[in-house]
């Protein structure tokens, strides 16, 4: 797993006070990044209020738009020995390299180790070697937060998979007991579990780090079908009445995983059937139901692929999806594999019938309203009844019969998975 101090909501507020603080001090906009190159913080400060536009050369925007620089920009700037340096670094403006203007860079270390950088723009005369100092100082106080952060978010990969892969009954309470000791108070309170399927990568240990992942608690990867795997994210909520925190990482691993990051919310207005996947990588997200503490973890995380799941199989659901919006997905992704399969419906599932099974569920979903079928798929309503017969004739039900109808339904939304 790749080590990284990112930043976490619960400690956001205290960085950009100390940024804010170098900024005053100093006179001039500063910015915060961790040994990564990721933007921690950022002090906007002039003497009108507002940030100088001169101020953004193409490294600086880059870094501040998109909140991490590129490897060749940390590579150019490495090579000023700021990774070695225990005082302010002073970088000389190279316009082929995109740095329009001279940067000093301030290292910030904890016993001995950088955690990161603050970055603030060289003018002349600049700062005195007093304000410099000072600066210095605060820029210590933020390697020593940056060090709590990292000590509280330990890697608690194995606690969190132990959890989530342990068979119901005393093995789960077990490893329960253990991840809730390692997390102490920050077991308390309201959380939730995101499930990001398929992980594009089958290496158990290639997942990102925790720590970059905004409200995040813990994080592993699960096995997903035989071969594949999923990303789990155990998350801190503010209140059990919203899961803002979750989506917003959600969407953030989305990102990674090369996918499509969108706001969550359940279903959203479009086709009841179609093919193709959610994101554009054909990768998705679930999440839980919030709940107070960790005992329910096991059930949180069925829930959590089970909303994933149900995203992958109904594109209109997805890339995000909550478990409280999934409709009947939610009794689908809780049976046991296979069993939403009825010998009645087989033929009807095979390639050749694909167009009249849309054709059914996109009926059922609309609850049985010919007019409002046809529109959707395009069809006159004469061709609809005929291939509604159709699929009489194959399944043997009766599309009059609430019950048979309620099987087909249930059929073709569960052959989705």
């Amino acid at each position: 797993m790749r080590e990284n101090t990112g930043v976490t909501a619960d400690y956001k507020g205290d960085y950009q006070e100390l940024v804010d603080e170098i900024s005053e001090l100093l006179g001039a906009p500063a910015t915060l990044e961790n040994r990564d190159f990721e933007l921690i913080a950022f002090g906007a400060y002039d003497s009108e209020g507002e940030l100088d536009a001169s101020a953004l050369d193409p490294v600086r925007a880059r870094s501040i738009l998109t909140r991490r620089s590129t490897s060749a920009v940390r590579t150019w700037f490495e090579g000023f020995g700021i990774t070695r340096a225990t005082g302010p670094v002073r970088i000389p403006p190279t316009p082929e390299a995109g740095v329009y203007r001279g940067r000093i860079c301030l290292p910030v270390r904890h016993r001995g180790v950088v955690l990161g950088y603050v970055w603030l723009l060289d003018d002349d005369p600049g700062p005195s070697e007093r304000q410099l100092t000072a600066a210095m100082a605060v820029a210590a106080r933020i390697g020593a937060l940056l060090a709590d952060e990292a000590q509280a978010g330990a890697d608690l990969t194995r606690e969190l998979r132990a959890v989530l892969t342990a068979e119901p009954g005393w093995q789960r309470d077990m490893a329960v007991a253990e991840l809730r000791t390692a997390l102490a108070v920050r077991a308390d309170g309201p959380h939730t579990v995101v499930c990001v399927a398929p992980w594009p990568s089958a290496d158990p240990e290639d997942a990102p780090s925790v720590r970059t992942v905004p409200g995040a608690t813990a994080l592993c990867t699960v096995p997903w079908g035989t071969s594949a795997q999923s990303l789990a994210l155990l998350v801190r909520l503010r209140s059990p009445d919203t899961v803002t925190s979750a989506v917003s990482a959600a969407g953030r691993l989305l990102e990674r995983a090369g996918g499509t990051a969108a706001d969550g919310g359940g279903s959203r207005p479009g086709a009841g059937a179609g093919g193709g996947s959610a994101g554009a990588a054909g990768v998705a997200a679930g999440i839980a139901a919030p709940r107070l503490g960790l005992a329910d973890l096991g059930a949180a995380w069925q829930e959590a692929a089970g909303a994933a799941r149900a995203a992958l199989a109904e594109p209109r659901l997805g890339p995000v999806a909550e478990w409280a919006h999934i409709g009947p997905y939610r009794l689908l992704t809780s049976l046991p594999a296979g069993a939403a399969h009825d010998q009645a419906v087989a033929a009807l599932l095979t390639p050749a019938h694909r167009e009249l099974a849309r054709t059914a569920e996109v009926y059922l979903d609309r609850a049985g309203q010919a007019g409002r079928t046809a529109a959707v798929l395009g069809i006159h309503r004469q061709t609809l009844y005929y291939r509604l017969s159709r699929v009489e004739q194959l399944t043997g039900l009766d599309l009059d019969d609430g019950e048979d109808r309620l099987l087909l339904h249930m059929a073709l939304k569960g052959a989705r998975l």
